[in-house]
């Protein structure tokens, strides 16, 4: 009787016991580490120095809204953008960080909006030879149509 009481507790035991299985190859089961992927080179203001055309598109991409030559410096200095017909709008370079610059415009005339004063805010990268970006309009007005987004798109002029 001794004995069952012996073997029951073994079997209880051993029944209850935690699972040692290890792989017979703990590398095979790890995943691959992934290949660091280098980040952007910095932009340089000198890499953006000159004219630039510049087109101004809707959120979707299907309407241009409004053209203009941005005027790009080596320092965060001179910057200008001029709307056919219209004095050049200084812009100030705020930020330059990584791969990209933001840049402020304004109060000016809109373009869209005869008679309303904007302001715009955008952000702006080097991107296959075209200076590609989104900017934000601050109309001021007091409707719920004060802010609208486009996409940027400049190509360098000759």
């Amino acid at each position: 009787m001794r004995n069952i009481a012996v073997v029951a507790v073994t079997l209880v035991v051993v029944g209850c016991s935690k699972s040692e299985n290890k792989p017979a190859d703990s590398q095979a089961t790890q995943p691959a580490a992934a290949t660091p992927v280098a980040p952007p080179a910095a932009l340089n203001l000198a890499d953006v120095a000159g004219n630039w055309n510049v087109k101004a598109t809707n959120e979707k991409g299907d309407s241009t809204l409004v053209s203009y030559t941005l005027k790009a410096t080596a320092d965060t200095t001179g910057w200008t953008i001029t709307f056919p017909n219209r004095p050049p709008v200084p812009v100030r370079v705020t930020t330059t960080a990584g791969d990209s610059l933001l840049i402020h415009a304004g109060p000016y005339e809109s373009v869209l909006r005869k008679g309303v004063q904007v302001t715009t805010d955008g952000a702006v990268r080097l991107q296959g030879g075209k200076l590609t970006g989104r900017s934000i309009a601050h109309y001021t007005v007091k409707t719920a149509d004060s802010v609208r987004v486009v996409v940027t798109e400049g190509t360098r002029a000759p």
